[in-house]
């Protein structure tokens, strides 16, 4: 399978036809735009998120983004549409979305991960904290390591802790961690202290994503992804930049308390 060194170049693999069958053979079904909160107990930070789903036959692309790059009407405007007109739209949590349908369908995670694992069912947080040890697990820490944790989550700084690892925590949006640690804003200066990455899907939708993938292979340091934004997007850069990816297509965690699956990929 071709090898991509960036998301634009991948996205120009798509719309020219390098892959089968051609995205010209898509439409999608169904789109939803979904604004949801998640708040833990004693927790002083409240998480917000808005998706867009493009409902591909069974598979369901995703993007999570900021408020300024889509409204609800969103969730109107791309039922029906052909799936190529959708990636090769302006927005790029559409592209995003759009390139996630098409390879989520064309290579199921199924077919292409190296294990599945069903995440069990139990709160909110129950199921944050088997899922964000599950991701510090496959991204290999080890006592001292620090690790740039790109896209905060409260739990998955937890999990590099627990295994012993300094966690460099790096966020657009937020200010301090559940324990009142300070924010980084700037992926540049933990890209470069870190000895290892972690990052979410979200560097997909905020344009970031390419970056970080360039940093570390300029370092020779691990990536890893945790990814539901672009989960098979992600999947086309394991081994060519990403080290290991947790993929959680749509429906997520969150928004089940029974059983759900996720898909590791190791490079």
């Amino acid at each position: 399978m071709k090898q991509y060194k960036n998301v634009n170049e991948l996205w120009g693999g798509i719309v020219n036809g390098d892959m089968e069958p051609s995205v010209s053979d898509f439409f999608v079904t169904g789109a939803s735009y979904i604004y949801q909160t998640t708040q833990f107990p004693n927790s002083i930070n409240k998480y917000h998120n808005y998706y867009l789903l493009l409902r591909v036959g069974t598979y369901f692309g995703a993007c999570s983004h900021v408020p300024e790059q889509l409204g609800i009407e969103a969730g109107r405007e791309f039922s029906g549409k052909s799936l190529k007109s959708c990636v090769i739209d302006p927005r790029l949590p559409v592209r995003i979305a759009a390139m996630d349908a098409y390879l989520g369908t064309v290579y199921p995670h199924e077919r292409q991960c190296s294990d599945a694992v069903e995440l069990p069912g139990g709160t909110p947080a129950e199921k944050a904290d088997f899922r964000d040890n599950l991701i510090a697990d496959i991204a290999n820490i080890e006592q001292g390591m620090r690790i740039a944790l790109i896209g905060v989550v409260n739990p998955l700084i937890a999990a590099i802790r627990k295994r012993g690892g300094t966690c460099l925590p790096c966020d657009l949006q937020m200010e301090r961690t559940q324990w009142g640690d300070p924010v980084e804003k700037d992926m540049e200066k933990v890209l470069d202290s870190a000895d290892g990455v972690i990052c979410t899907g979200m560097t997909l939708s905020n344009g970031t994503f390419d970056r970080v993938v360039e940093r570390v292979l300029e370092r020779n340091i691990p990536l890893t992804v945790y990814a539901q934004t672009g989960s098979a997007v992600a999947a086309r850069f394991v081994g060519s930049g990403i080290t290991s990816l947790l993929a959680e297509p749509f429906p997520f965690s969150q928004f089940s308390a029974n059983a759900t699956r996720v898909f590791c990929y190791k490079g």
